[in-house]
């Protein structure tokens, strides 16, 4: 549905949401009824509505909710976890896919302009986990730049999305660049902590404390399965026994995690705040550029301050946007958003076909030569073996 071969040479950049991580994390979706019909709560809107009526106390809850069913797993998460499950294996895979179609297409970009970039407003680590594992194959030569430097402490700095990795030949007789794709978080990530007035990243969890114990997650559990229990209303959504310190505890220690709360869109510390903003700017100044494609996948628009952001880009002739829906009503309503937008293409599949990950690899973003040697198999050979031989250039062939 969308052609390669129209956009491979322009200046690519995906969108990505919670959408692309069904399988493994759960979306903003929940299951609890509105009362309307057959709609459904997003956990945004429950958010805001609980903070609209001054329910601080359900407002809480429903983020322990949060924390414990989204944050709490993608911290722990590593590849042969998500691996473990065939609905999780399916999603490393397609994540897999995907990148492997991304360096296909800027490959065949000239020379010192290989490279795209991923926006994506999910905190987990699907893309660096993927990546490590393609690079430790070493049959694929590319950059994922996160937008960090240093060693011991990776230091994360919006200009590094500006830099660039060239091969020289011993003689500097030519440059090649490697193919890079620039892995940017819109609403921060659970691999970020504050270290001073920096945004430290760092890929090893496994010291980091649960913000629940054992007790306080038995308490939250009947609030949990009433938000994703189909025949629940709002008013069915039953108290829970926390006290006012536990309560209290763990916003204090969940409003230190730099990410943005589904409901709001603002961080809470001056260091996250700024490269926020940067990170938008950033988003918006290549959807300035003459030749910009932004592709969106599992992303609903739901987030009001992208949304516009995309809206005020879109008067920028040149920019075209391909928005990927998962189903016909999804469909309708980025119809509706996008109204009067000629650059604006709303795709969805045919016959009520849903566009999950697998359809948007296989139908919509399809490149040949990338879905090849792709199975979750060929990955767990790969997590299993020792790292292959390092990629050499040709320019080193003789001297390896």
């Amino acid at each position: 549905m969308i052609s390669i071969g129209d956009i491979y040479d322009k200046d690519i950049n995906f969108l990505f949401g919670s959408g692309a991580s069904s399988g493994l994390l759960p979306t903003l979706q929940l299951k609890m009824r509105k009362g309307e019909g057959d709609t459904r709560y997003s956990l945004e809107e429950l958010a805001n509505n609980f903070e609209h009526e001054g329910a601080n106390n359900k407002l809480v809850a429903l983020f322990m909710h949060y924390y414990a069913s989204c944050i709490r797993p993608a911290e722990k998460m590593t590849l042969e976890s998500a691996s473990a499950t065939e609905e999780g294996a399916k999603t490393i895979n397609n994540y897999r896919i995907f990148l492997n179609t991304a360096l296909e297409m800027v490959k065949r970009r000239k020379a010192l302009d290989r490279k795209c970039n991923v926006f994506t407003t999910n905190y987990d680590g699907c893309f660096p986990l993927v990546a490590d594992a393609l690079i430790k194959e070493g049959h694929t030569d590319f950059v994922l730049n996160d937008g960090t430097r240093g060693f011991t402490k990776r230091i994360l700095q919006a200009r590094n999305f500006g830099s660039y990795l060239c091969h020289s030949g011993v003689f500097d007789r030519y440059q090649a660049s490697v193919p890079q794709i620039n892995l940017i978080h819109l609403h921060g990530s659970v691999y970020w902590s504050k270290s001073g007035n920096s945004i430290l990243v760092n890929y090893d969890l496994s010291g980091r404390a649960d913000l629940l114990d054992a007790g306080q997650a038995a308490t939250l559990q009947p609030f949990s399965a009433a938000l994703e229990k189909q025949d629940t209303e709002l008013i069915d959504l039953p108290h829970t026994d926390f006290s006012d310190d536990e309560m209290n505890a763990f916003w204090s220690k969940y409003k230190e995690i730099p990410i943005v709360n589904p409901s709001k869109w603002k961080f809470h510390e001056t260091v996250y705040d700024e490269h926020y903003y940067q990170m938008l700017r950033l988003l918006s100044y290549e959807l300035e550029k003459p030749n910009a494609v932004l592709i969106t996948f599992g992303f609903s628009f739901a987030d009001e301050h992208i949304l516009h952001l995309v809206m005020r880009s879109l008067s920028n002739p040149r920019l075209q946007v391909f928005v990927c829906c998962y189903n016909a009503s999804s469909h309708s309503a980025m119809e509706d958003a996008f109204k009067g937008h000629r650059n604006v293409k709303c795709l969805v599949l045919p016959d009520n076909q849903k566009m999950d990950f697998t359809a948007f690899n296989e139908q919509v973003l399809a490149w040949p030569d990338a879905s090849a040697s792709n199975s979750p198999t060929d990955l767990a050979s790969a997590l299993a073996e020792p790292a292959g031989e390092p990629v050499v250039p040709d320019d080193f062939k003789d001297l390896a």
